[in-house]
């Protein structure tokens, strides 16, 4: 437990030593902002003095009375009634030597806690992953390594719509332009894919077979297959670029297999019903505000019924539960979603699903704006190789999933401490820079002379690292990881330039402040990896 989990279970038996039983999440500890004000401060006896029947001040005084903590040099009674912890040095100092100790799980929680399958991008596969997948890319993966970190098993796992009109129509786009290079007439669908990619895939085909597709009996098929086997190799490449790798990539024609639709509507029974031909499904029983069609009155299934065996099938290879992270433009359906598993007797909270909001893409002041279908778009590929992978998904995590990010190509590779990932960064670096300048003195793990008030704050920042992956997982939000991180370079960097870390004169101070130093990179490192960041040692 980290100290912060100590003073709470303290605090909780000791309410209780006074006859007040309450649960652990209502006892409160924050980091005091003034250090006058102690360590950590607890609001407890404010909310609780109504249970005893006396002023806040007084009840805050008879649970001083009981408060006998090893770890705690003095307390203080403030306000109205709040309860200020005023730590023993050695209590924040050994924190260091945990640090170093757990090295690159630091912060990592050793309870076994949910199977959890995380689907994100899900892109169609007819054509480069553009940027508008991205930030579902960043957030995705690094949800799947912040729950992991939280003693979660993991599966991260992408679904392939393969057995709808738009491959249909990436077919016959293929085909077009293979009928192209051979100087044959060709028509390319409406709803079609007039992107370079396209001709540069009919390019790769011709190079393979020749003219073979043109004597095949049925050569949209053959395109159909190929064209997604090509584009699925370009989307795995590029996502491995972005440092995003899939345990399962699921195909929605598997799905499908064994008349599983057609299974599906028997299982619903009773929650479908017909309404002029077509047939509709009860979700407004459960938590939807209307009921949806799942067969259209052509007879042409909706994506929300196959959808439903995809979750279906998941939940049968026993997940606990199921994230997925999906566009804003899906807000609909996730009670229709989760209506339709509690059909099938689950639970709501089995499924999560997080919406990611738009994200704007600016150049000079200028908004980037292109198609996908046009074959214009700005891709992942280009983002990468403009503003480099760490920036990218580093700005992708910076922001909760459910705002609008407006992304400053031009600020992403700024290298000063305007630029947030470079500010994380360079904090790593420097205490690299400096552990190697003082690389003869050695370090003290037990760190005794971290006294000042800038190194009690960066100490109680590195203490806190857990709470914060707890609460990221908890709330689903990597945005809590980047925040903590840019607040613990903004302490280092502060220590930095005040502090004289390698003093020749002190050496035994030394050995405390270089343990302090490689414990914040080693935090820093360990933050940055949840969202997908390298930790450089040198910029």
């Amino acid at each position: 437990m980290n100290i912060v989990e100590v003073i709470k279970n303290d605090v909780k038996n000791a309410l209780a030593s006074i006859n007040i039983e309450v649960n652990l999440d209502d006892v409160v500890i924050e980091k005091s902002k003034d250090p006058t004000h102690g360590d950590y401060a607890t609001n407890v006896a404010l909310k609780f003095s109504r249970l005893a029947h006396k002023a806040p001040r007084d009840f805050a005084s008879d649970l001083v009375s009981v408060m006998n903590f090893d770890y705690v040099d003095h307390l203080e009674i403030a306000g109205p009634g709040f309860i200020n912890f005023f730590l023993k040095n050695d209590s924040l100092q050994s924190v260091v030597k945990k640090v170093l100790t757990e090295g690159d799980k630091y912060g990592w929680s050793k309870d076994k806690k949910q199977n959890i399958n995380v689907e994100f991008v899900s892109a169609n596969p007819t054509g480069d992953l553009h940027v508008g997948t991205a930030r579902g890319a960043a957030i995705g993966d690094s949800l799947a390594r912040i729950l992991e970190a939280d003693g979660n098993k993991v599966t991260r796992e992408y679904y392939i719509n393969d057995a709808g009109n738009q491959i249909y129509n990436l077919a016959l786009s293929i085909e077009g332009r293979y009928k192209e290079l051979q100087g044959l007439e060709f028509s390319l669908p409406e709803d079609g894919y007039y992107g370079q990619d396209v001709i540069n895939i009919a390019h790769q085909i011709y190079d393979e077979i020749g003219d073979k597709a043109l004597h095949m009996d049925d050569p949209v098929s053959y395109f159909k297959e190929r064209g997604i086997e090509l584009e699925l190799k370009k989307i795995r490449e590029v996502l491995e670029d972005f440092d995003v790798k899939f345990d399962v990539f699921s195909s929605e024609k598997e799905i499908r297999k064994d008349n599983a639709v057609e299974k599906e509507i028997k299982a619903l029974g009773d929650n479908c019903y017909n309404d002029e031909g077509a047939i509709k499904l009860a979700t407004s029983r459960y938590l939807d505000d209307k009921d949806r069609v799942i067969v259209k009155s052509n007879g042409d299934y909706t994506y929300f019924l196959p959808d439903i065996c995809y979750h279906l099938n998941k939940l049968s290879r026993g997940f606990d539960r199921l994230i997925d992270v999906l566009g804003a433009d899906h807000h609909g359906y996730i009670n229709r979603m989760k209506s339709a598993l509690m059909m099938h007797g689950y639970k709501p909270d089995v499924l999560d699903i997080t919406l990611i909001q738009m994200v704007r893409f600016i150049k000079d002041g200028v908004e980037k704006k292109a198609s996908k279908r046009a074959g214009d778009a700005y891709t992942l590929k280009e983002l990468i190789e403009d503003v480099g992978k760490d920036a990218a998904r580093y700005f992708f995590a910076m922001r909760a999933a459910s705002s609008h990010l407006d992304f400053d190509l031009g600020l992403a590779v700024e290298q000063s401490s305007n630029n947030p990932v470079y500010y994380a960064q360079y904090a790593h670096a420097r205490m690299c820079s400096v552990l190697a300048q003082g690389n003869d003195i050695g370090i003290d793990e037990n760190a005794p002379h971290l006294v000042s008030e800038k190194e009690k704050a960066i100490l109680k920042q590195l203490e806190s690292f857990n709470e914060v992956i707890s609460g990221a997982a908890k709330e689903l939000a990597p945005h809590l990881i980047t925040n903590y991180v840019h607040n613990l370079a903004e302490l280092i960097h502060a220590w930095y330039n005040e502090s004289k870390i390698i003093d020749r004169d002190n050496i035994e101070v030394s050995k405390s402040r270089l343990a302090l130093a490689k414990a914040s990179k080693q935090v820093i490192k360990n933050a940055l990896w949840l969202v997908g960041v390298n930790a450089p040692e040198h910029m």
